[in-house]
């Protein structure tokens, strides 16, 4: 018979991702006693199947873009036939494991206590813990903070038993690089594995149930990854919604794996479904408390991240968008602020930036130019692209480009939108002017490093500059320098 103990806290944590490790930091810097429960290693799934592994890969495809975009004399770039894909991510289990220790180093200097196993709320101040061997722990607590994350959405309907459908959890942990590839779903994830299994070599077929690509990107910025995708080779097809699905025998070692849509199939070695993300609610006692969870397993919270039950929180993937790794971390901090009332973080960042890691990578800040126009906020634009930028010739960078969006009246930036190499770097220095109120003078009066990519903030504000002289408001400084180095239509 196994045993049974009890502990007591005054926080515990179930789940230890990105919200889950700073919701438990957060509370035991206050000197709040925290326990931390997780089924498996610490990371969650930013660490062990989607975040930095999928970055991992992204950065042996980009490797291989850069050199060839560079044009090299007597060097030659392509992938061995027999390469495999644990060979492209070599680097992916050192990078996993030092984040994991760094996260296991975080918990022990502030003291929290990590319990393996899975847990149950038996009501809102108890958290039954079964352990892998088969003893339960039940942990009493003040509060609690559910940060189980998510997994990928599989519709029964499609065979994920078989070895050439994935989900994108499964995708790497393939063996070997298909030579085509079907992803049904072009959202931010369906899009990423997109662009960087055709810079591998990889004939990709990108399918959107939608009648467009990633809707809420700036459509500039849009326009110009879809030109990418096409010079990618990468076919895309909208307004697209399968049937059904059939694996099919083919020559050798290569199956088929074909979607029907009424009369109309497409076929590849591979399929990737990427359409959605489920919450990791199942078996943790929430309808028995009243917890309310969506169809698709998302927690459902206030602006607190209160699920309404006691003092029970929700925070990162299981509560659904954004679902992002940055915007978690916060979530998680702020559930235990609101729990404890620690009086230190008073809400999200107004601003929350979002990054695509596609080829070329994406990223945004603030307000769309078709956000404002349905809105009927006058604005402006002003555009800077990669190809007037001396280092973005340097590094190989084609193709880019980097929006400004403001208030025409006084310049105030209104969003900043980049597409190009290090678009997710980039994009902090617009976000970092907006949080202090910067108008495109902010821009205008810093002085870059030369040759930086950083300069297209200049540029792009000079060429905002522009066009408010244009409606004759004033002449812009700068305007000769421009009128000198005309940017690319």
């Amino acid at each position: 018979m196994h045993g049974q103990h009890e502990e007591r806290y005054d926080l515990v944590v179930i789940g230890c991702g990105p919200a889950g490790e700073k919701a438990a930091a957060q509370a035991a810097y206050y000197g709040k006693k925290v326990a931390v429960v997780d089924r498996a290693t610490p990371g969650g799934a930013c660490v062990h199947t989607g975040t930095l592994p999928s970055k991992g890969l992204r950065e042996s495809a980009l490797a291989m873009v850069r050199l060839r975009n560079l044009g090299l004399r007597g060097v030659t770039c392509s992938l061995a036939e027999d390469v495999r894909v644990e060979e492209l991510m070599a680097h992916r289990d050192a990078v996993c494991a030092t984040e994991v220790a760094r996260i296991l180093h975080n918990l022990d200097r502030h003291g929290v206590r990590l319990l393996y196993g899975s847990a149950e709320l038996r009501d809102p101040q108890t958290v039954v813990v079964t352990h892998l061997h088969g003893a339960t722990t039940l942990l009493h607590a003040e509060a609690v903070v559910i940060a189980t994350g998510a997994r990928p959405h599989r519709p029964a309907n499609l065979p994920f038993d078989h070895e050439l459908v994935w989900d994108s959890d499964e995708l790497l942990e393939m063996s070997s690089l298909p030579r085509s590839l079907l992803i049904y779903g072009a959202g931010v994830i369906g899009c990423e594995y997109a662009s960087i299994f055709a810079a591998l070599g990889v004939r990709v077929h990108l399918i959107e149930p939608r009648g467009q690509v990633l809707p809420f990107l700036d459509r500039d910025i849009a326009k110009e990854l879809l030109t990418a995708f096409a010079e990618a080779a990468i076919t895309i097809h909208t307004d697209w919604t399968y049937d059904r699905c059939e694996v099919l025998e083919g020559e050798g070692q290569h199956g088929q794996v074909r979607l029907w849509s009424g009369e109309r199939s497409l076929q590849s070695e591979r399929l990737l479904f990427a359409a959605g993300r489920d919450g990791n609610s199942e078996g943790l006692g929430l309808e028995g408390l009243g917890v309310k969870v969506s169809k698709r397993g998302h927690v459902e919270v206030d602006a607190n991240y209160h699920t309404g039950v006691g003092k029970v929180y929700a925070a990162g993937d299981i509560i659904g968008f954004p679902s992002l790794a940055s915007a978690s971390m916060d979530q998680g901090r702020l559930a235990v602020c609101r729990a404890f009332g620690f009086d230190y973080k008073s809400g999200l960042g107004h601003w929350l930036p979002y990054g695509i890691y596609t080829i070329p990578e994406c990223s945004q800040v603030g307000a769309t130019e078709q956000e404002l126009q349905a809105a009927g906020t006058p604005f402006e634009v002003g555009r800077a692209f990669y190809p007037a930028n001396a280092r973005a010739q340097l590094i190989g960078a084609e193709r880019g480009l980097l929006k400004l969006v403001f208030a025409p009246h006084d310049l105030k930036l209104l969003g900043v939108h980049v597409v190009g190499e290090r678009a997710s770097e980039l994009v902090h220095i617009g976000m970092t002017a907006m949080q202090l109120g910067g108008t495109l003078h902010t821009f205008i009066d810093a002085v870059y490093n030369y040759p930086t990519l950083s300069e297209l903030f200049k540029y792009a504000a000079y060429d905002g500059l522009q066009r408010v002289a244009r409606r004759g408001a004033f002449d812009p400084p700068g305007a000769a320098d421009l009128a000198e180095a005309p940017l690319p239509e």
